[in-house]
């Protein structure tokens, strides 16, 4: 098997982060309840990283493509089981269940498109006093 990049060994790492807590699950959807073989484990997470030697260079990158999108937006079961935005959550205060819910004490931080969009209201409204 090919050398792995830094952000496939990271994914590979939750994965089985995911399996050793109980927490990885099979099929579409999780569906077919929790994964029980360690080498079913990996193989999950050789496919979600896109490292799989059985799939072309393209399915691996769609995959890693896709895992790195469900990590980002905190979709992954590590990250809703331990409440948790980003994988490290990097000191961040989320407004998840598992962080108090709706009563988190701040805010998450705004996506580049947020800022943006500020910005320009405030732009606008510049122009409207002027």
């Amino acid at each position: 098997m090919a050398r792995q990049s830094m952000s496939q060994r990271k994914t590979m790492g939750r994965v089985m982060h995911e399996y050793k807590h109980g927490e990885l699950e099979s099929g579409r959807g999780g569906r077919a309840g929790k994964v029980k073989s360690p080498r079913q484990a990996i193989a999950i997470a050789l496919k979600e990283a896109g490292a799989s030697k059985y799939e072309s260079e393209g399915e691996n990158k769609r995959n890693l493509t896709r895992s790195k999108r469900k990590e980002r937006s905190g979709r992954t079961a590590q990250q809703e089981k331990e409440g948790k935005g980003r994988v490290g959550a990097r000191g961040k205060r989320e407004s998840s269940r598992a962080m108090g819910g709706k009563n988190a004490k701040s805010r998450t931080r705004r996506t580049p498109r947020q800022r943006a969009a500020a910005r320009r209201n405030v732009t606008k409204a510049r122009r409207a006093i002027r």
